[in-house]
């Protein structure tokens, strides 16, 4: 197994998933909050998705003093003046359920017709080791609110984030097409160039986002 350990500051196991899926080139072993029982909470309370990732990065590179990947993301619909933004994850409530946060919006957006529903993915990534923040870098990918939800690949709002491209959703489209396109992606593509620069070159980044 590589000795090259990244430790995801995350208790969600699809977007744990992801990361890995998107980093598998770089044959880290990659670990998350679920390996760290005691690790200390995270309060999400940043007012910008890059606020919220530093955070996590810097508590979680502190606590196991392992280099860490913080990262936060939402979806930001224009129509609603950037909501839910980094509520996303809890824009129904504290419960953080899927289901729930894509009813609501709907609900939102019921009067809004196709043409006024556009919106972006956002994902902020930011690295940390137990000398400090390294950097971060952020990624966008831009779509549409579907009217209903279709698909079951993916979580999130995924259901709803039409790829006019595409003619379909995220949810429809599954992870080889996401995976190549996301906000994820894009902000874990810039960050790879970070990582593998810091395993080769003895912990130096290049630190451009």
């Amino acid at each position: 197994m590589s000795s090259k350990k990244l430790v995801v500051a995350t208790q969600n196991r699809k977007k744990l998933e992801e990361i890995k899926e998107i980093l598998k080139d770089l044959h880290l072993k990659i670990i998350s909050l679920a390996d760290y029982p005691q690790a200390p909470r995270i309060r999400e309370n940043g007012s910008t998705f890059k606020e919220n990732a530093v955070k996590k990065a810097l508590k979680i590179a502190k606590f196991t003093g392992e280099l860490t990947l913080g990262e936060d993301s939402g979806l930001c619909v224009q129509a609603l003046g950037g909501a839910p933004g980094v509520y996303s994850a809890r824009f129904s409530g504290q419960a953080k359920n899927d289901d729930k946060n894509n009813s609501k919006l709907l609900k939102m957006l019921l009067k809004i017709p196709f043409k006024k529903r556009s919106a972006y993915y956002a994902c902020a990534v930011a690295l940390a080791d137990k000398n400090g923040l390294i950097g971060v870098v952020e990624g966008r990918c831009r779509g549409k609110i579907a009217n209903i939800a279709q698909g079951d690949f993916g979580f999130g709002y995924d259901p709803l984030f039409l790829i006019p491209k595409y003619k379909k959703t995220f949810a429809q489209l599954g992870a080889a097409v996401k995976h190549r396109m996301s906000h994820r992606f894009r902000a874990l593509a810039k960050a790879k160039k970070n990582l593998a620069a810091y395993f080769k070159r003895g912990n130096v980044f290049d630190n451009k986002a």
